[in-house]
């Protein structure tokens, strides 16, 4: 026997696709990241995405977790003033699915709206005396009311929204932004991801990683979450005693050692893995610039509201989106939780809309006045609804409140291609059931794609023998909302 000749007679099926594979692969990285792996341009966008020319560079999604009371808030029923208590007639609730906490009431009393409803003038539009500071910006909105869901509880309800399922397990729409259009700044993270929740802790949903999770395509295209607390990613500060060139030298390390794996296996996390200490060792020195507001001036500090201060709060984190989204951040999602208000809707919902309403708006205007607001779709809304029919003991001033619910609910849209002072969809007399212009979420999912230049139906990914796409196999773009 030879062993040298002997040798590649034994190597491996695997072994000749894992090194066969190497060859495209290495070509691959090295237009990813250049011949020093240092590029210093945007990364590329899949062969022919975008599909047509965008409305919208960035998306900025500030998703509401635990349902906002689209009656409080942006659905006006003045008339159920007087029907207080009444029972919603059975004719009306027939059908919808409801959640296990009241889906065997025997009585759904109507509870009207708490607050009064104004109208702006120039829109016509009519918002809630909760959320004065949208009811400003109502002319550069496009609020829908004829949401519609099957999720009626919250993992699965934001796990829809998210991903295009209510399993976990799909890339979220952040990822799927990062995997067809790329990167506009290759010091950023193309997908960053901010939480912050009521200060009261009076809503106990929990944030889980899938929500801005990668699924099944290349795990560098998940978000990046920026913490309140501390460094903003874990890690960004060298330890004592080792320098910026030091720790140049350790990634130059690395990434020779993982090049020679690659080239010897071809695996695409290997890719991933030498692009993510590149990134990581480009963060060290763009996020501590980023998250610096020392340079904001302090009317711009002011209009975000007294909380902007507060590291962590939703205010902030409008702000720092305003940041990233100047910077080139392809998609920037911030995830606020609190409104899950089943018995305490009287008084926790005016905390939550103060706490939310001034930044909101605020970003809005921000970036109206810098000019992003043409190129940047901003996104306010949660998961589904809630019920018009009261949860809990109505009597009681303090104690009761509203359960999920998911056949008709409101969301807003602002920017990126979008009619501005548009209000759009139509529910019942109760606000229970959509009765003009439906959009479901798939529907909601490939407008947003396709206001990114995205055909929804053509960005896929193949899977376990089939192509995945986000809105699965549904989904038609609203164009009556496009601008």
């Amino acid at each position: 026997m030879n062993p040298i000749l002997d040798h590649p007679l034994r190597h491996t099926r695997r072994q000749f696709f894992g090194r066969a594979a190497s060859g495209v692969g290495t070509a691959a990285l090295a237009s990813l990241l250049g011949e020093n792996a240092r590029g210093a341009g945007p990364a590329a966008a899949l062969p022919g995405a975008p599909h047509f020319a965008p409305r919208a560079k960035r998306v900025i999604y500030l998703l509401q977790a635990g349902a906002p009371s689209h009656l409080d808030l942006f659905d006006y029923k003045p008339h159920l003033d007087n029907r207080r208590g009444q029972d919603i007639p059975e004719s009306v609730r027939a059908g919808v699915r409801l959640s296990t906490m009241t889906s065997g009431y025997r009585e759904y009393p109507v509870l009207p709206s708490f607050k009064p409803f104004q109208r702006e003038k120039s829109s016509g539009m009519w918002l809630s005396d909760l959320i004065p500071h949208t009811r400003g910006i109502a002319d550069e909105i496009c609020l829908i009311n004829s949401m519609h869901t099957e999720a009626v509880n919250h993992a699965p309800g934001v796990t829809f929204f998210l991903t295009g399922a209510q399993i976990p397990g799909r890339p979220s729409m952040g990822a799927w932004a990062s995997y067809g259009l790329g990167s506009m700044n290759r010091d950023l993270p193309t997908f960053v991801v901010m939480l912050s929740r009521d200060r009261e802790a009076s809503c106990g949903q929990l944030f889980y990683d899938y929500y801005w999770g990668s699924g099944f395509i290349p795990s560098k295209h998940q978000g990046v979450k920026f913490r309140g607390q501390g460094d903003p990613v874990l890690y960004l500060s060298n330890p004592e005693g080792v320098t910026r060139k030091m720790r140049r030298g350790v990634i130059d390390d690395l990434r020779k050692m993982n090049r020679h794996h690659f080239e010897a296996f071809g695996d695409p996390e290997i890719e991933t893995r030498i692009a993510q200490y590149e990134m990581a060792y480009r963060m060290q020195a763009s996020v501590p610039e980023l998250t610096d507001l020392s340079k904001e001036p302090k009317h711009i500090l002011d209009m975000y509201g007294p909380d902007v201060q507060r590291p962590g709060s939703f205010a902030r984190n409008c702000l720092l989106a305003r940041r990233l989204a100047e910077r080139g951040c392809r998609f920037i999602q911030l995830m606020h939780a609190g409104w899950d208000q089943h018995n305490n809707i009287p008084t926790q919902l005016e905390i939550q809309c103060r706490d939310t309403d001034q930044p909101s708006a605020a970003l809005v205007r921000d970036l109206k006045q810098r000019g992003l607001l043409d190129d940047t779709l901003v996104i306010w809304g949660g998961e589904f609804g809630r019920t018009p029919f009261g949860q809990g003991d109505i009597t009681n001033p303090n104690k009761h409140g509203r359960d999920h619910h998911g056949a008709a609910f409101s969301l807003w849209m602002a920017g990126g291609g979008v009619k501005p002072g548009l209000q759009y969809g139509k529910t019942d007399e109760y606000a229970y059931n959509v009765v003009e212009n439906p959009i479901h979420v798939h529907d909601f999912q490939a407008t947003v794609m396709h206001l990114l230049g995205i055909n929804h139906e053509k960005l896929t990914f193949k899977h376990q023998g089939r192509r995945f796409r986000l809105t699965d196999v549904h989904g038609h773009v609203v164009r009556d909302i496009l601008a």
